[in-house]
């Protein structure tokens, strides 16, 4: 069975939405959930479901090879990042090309990069009056949101729609996606 390590930083909605998606499908498994926040939810999230949750601080991420050495332990598949909100470092993004992944809430190469992440992306779509907006999920580099884009999808924004409705739309396209994905990058169809 195909092994997926997610790192998060958050409330961990998308993690478990990926890890209820490969319990019903049974073709991969969430073995281990990384946060970076000690009080992440997503932590919580992990342990309900039995599986290892890890809580790692910057020093151990950046400054040493700690963190890698525990994903190598991993042996991961894929390294999925779910509003993952630090830069990934360049030993990990060196040990595993073409296999970290990342989500993010708009249509990049539009409102991308640091600081660019959750409402304050929201906020900006409806400022500027976009007629769209949606994800794109793309392969991590060493640049906040620059890797090659694997697959976008979009929504509407309406006149009337507030950053909280914006948000709405596109978790619905991250939850509906995001595993299938995911899926699609661990068993390649033939072509």
């Amino acid at each position: 069975m195909k092994r997926i390590v997610i790192f998060a930083s958050g409330s961990g909605t998308n993690a478990e939405n990926i890890i209820n998606y490969f319990k019903v499908n049974n073709l991969a498994e969430v073995t281990h959930v990384f946060s970076n926040k000690l009080k992440a939810k997503v932590l919580q999230r992990a342990a309900k479901h039995k599986i290892k949750a890890l809580h790692f601080d910057k020093a151990s991420f950046y400054n040493s090879h700690e963190v890698l050495h525990i994903v190598k332990d991993a042996q991961p598949d894929l390294i999925v990042l779910a509003g993952f909100l630090w830069k990934f470092p360049a030993n990990i993004i060196e040990a595993y090309p073409n296999k970290i992944i990342n989500i993010h809430p708009a249509l990049l190469p539009k409102y991308g990069g640091k600081g660019m992440y959750g409402s304050h992306v929201h906020k900006a779509v409806v400022a500027n009056n976009e007629k769209e907006t949606g994800i794109t999920i793309h392969y991590v580099n060493e640049n906040y949101d620059e890797g090659g884009i694997i697959f976008q999808a979009s929504t509407p924004v309406e006149a009337f729609d507030t950053p909280d409705d914006v948000a709405a739309k596109v978790h619905e396209l991250e939850y509906e996606h995001f595993p299938k994905v995911i899926e699609s990058l661990l068993y390649p169809k033939a072509d």
